[in-house]
């Protein structure tokens, strides 16, 4: 849809506008209006960490679903946000002189807000959160993820080993998460990497002592080297790509196709039959992506039922992990989500484009979406990282301790001096209840 206008603001030299990004790794935050926000290094990261249908011109502020502006003057605050979850118009401003001037490509709500730009913000989230997200969060305990310290190499032996570690050195993670590396292609999740070993062995270890189970699954991306993407090209959405990643270019699910579907359903419950009742589920952003589908359905429409049918396959009680994801649409469809871009052990991002895996992203993004934890989800700051090798590592774990989120050490414990251990011990509560 073309861009229309909503609004006009007179501005100040005070005036700031806050940004809401698409999905959890698009940078959020507030900027002066004769501040640059941040934006893509290249077409690829356009696809995976921004919205890739609404790249923005020079000169304009835009938030997807969000765009509040806080004149500066201690007049009231302009929010122009999207009506609920399912319809999300990119919204942008750009100045003309003393004025801002706002537009959108599909309809918006334009509300004034007296206070601080916080509190209006705040608002805007229980608001939006009225009859479609729980009304309670119950606090969620901390976990073990082994993603930061094994990457996509991580085995069955790696898992073992440091859940005794965790027991010896009083690390009190509740659920082990195998993150991404166990399987043997993008799009191949039953069938396991050559060397990772047993996924049985694994959760039935981590069962076995008393603690949960989880795993790392990109639902909705299929690798064009998977045995999914040579066999069943009648399951891919049509003229979409999703990016490039581990070496190969990415196509998506289409969880309309009725086959497509019963494998997703299926891949989830075979998942849940092991054992496993907490998912990340990753790169979701693909599912929201535009392209043909076997069902001629709205591209939000298509990623809100591919949520469902991971909840039919998962169960009930399943915990739901988003990573990747669009941030409206998957209110009431998630328990927990990623509020940043990936941590990492360096605090600058690769290429300076804060979408990419740095402290320095997670902590901006994560501050400024703080506000929706315990009122659309659990928030997830992203992992605790408190090895000797880590930058900044003191201001990391600091980053962490303001946040009210899911906490998540993601060292191999034998990684850790006293002052690592320490700290991990200190970090590892579970999640506030009440919102910020």
């Amino acid at each position: 849809m073309p861009f229309t206008d909503v609004g006009e603001i007179t501005v100040t030299s005070r005036t700031r506008v806050f940004e809401f990004g698409w999905q959890s790794w698009s940078p959020t935050g507030v900027y002066r209006l004769e501040g640059t926000p941040p934006r893509a290094a290249d077409e690829n990261i356009q696809i995976i960490c921004y919205r890739p249908e609404t790249p923005v011109p020079a000169g304009v502020f835009q938030g997807e679903g969000l765009l509040a502006v806080d004149p500066g003057d201690g007049g009231p605050v302009s929010v122009f946000s999207a009506p609920g979850p399912t319809l999300v118009p990119s919204i942008r401003a750009r100045r003309h002189g003393d004025r801002l001037r706002v537009s959108a490509d599909g309809p918006v709500r334009c509300t004034a807000s007296d206070g601080e730009l916080g509190a209006a913000l705040r608002h805007w989230a229980v608001t939006v959160a009225e009859g479609h997200a729980p009304v309670e969060f119950p606090a969620v305990p901390p976990m073990w993820c082994s993603w930061y310290g094994y990457w996509d190499k991580v085995t069955d032996t790696d898992i073992l080993d440091n859940l005794a570690l965790a027991e010896r050195h009083r690390i009190g993670a509740d659920m082990f998460l195998i993150d991404d590396g166990y399987e043997a292609e993008i799009g191949d999740w039953l069938e396991l990497r050559p060397g990772f070993g047993s996924l049985e062995r694994a959760v039935g270890a981590v069962r076995e002592a008393g603690r949960r189970a989880g795993i790392w699954v990109a639902p909705f991306l299929v690798g064009r080297r998977s045995r999914i993407y040579r066999e069943h090209p009648d399951w891919l959405v049509r003229d979409t790509h999703a990016g490039t990643m581990w070496d190969q270019e990415l196509a998506v699910l289409d969880v309309t196709h009725p086959q497509a579907a019963a494998h997703l359903v299926e891949v989830f419950r075979n998942l849940a039959a092991l054992g496993i009742d907490h998912f990340k589920l990753d790169y979701l952003y693909a599912g929201a992506l535009h392209g043909r589908r076997h069902e001629d359905i709205d591209p939000i429409a298509a990623y809100r039922r591919g949520l469902e049918l991971i909840r039919t396959g998962a169960g009930p009680d399943a915990t739901l992990h988003g990573c990747g994801a669009p941030m409206l649409p998957s209110i009431g469809l998630v328990d927990i989500m990623r509020v940043s871009p990936d941590t990492a052990p360096r605090v600058l991002p690769k290429a300076g484009d804060i979408s990419q895996p740095s402290q320095l992203g997670a902590r901006l993004a994560g501050a400024a979406r703080e506000f929706l934890h315990a009122r659309w989800w659990v928030n997830d700051p992203d992992c605790i990282m408190a090895r000797p090798e880590v930058e900044a590592r003191a201001e990391w774990a600091a980053h962490i301790d303001t946040t009210g989120g899911l906490r998540g050490s993601s060292d191999p414990i034998a990684a850790l001096d006293p002052w690592g251990l320490d700290t991990t011990r200190r970090l590892m509560v579970p999640t506030r209840t009440e919102p910020s």
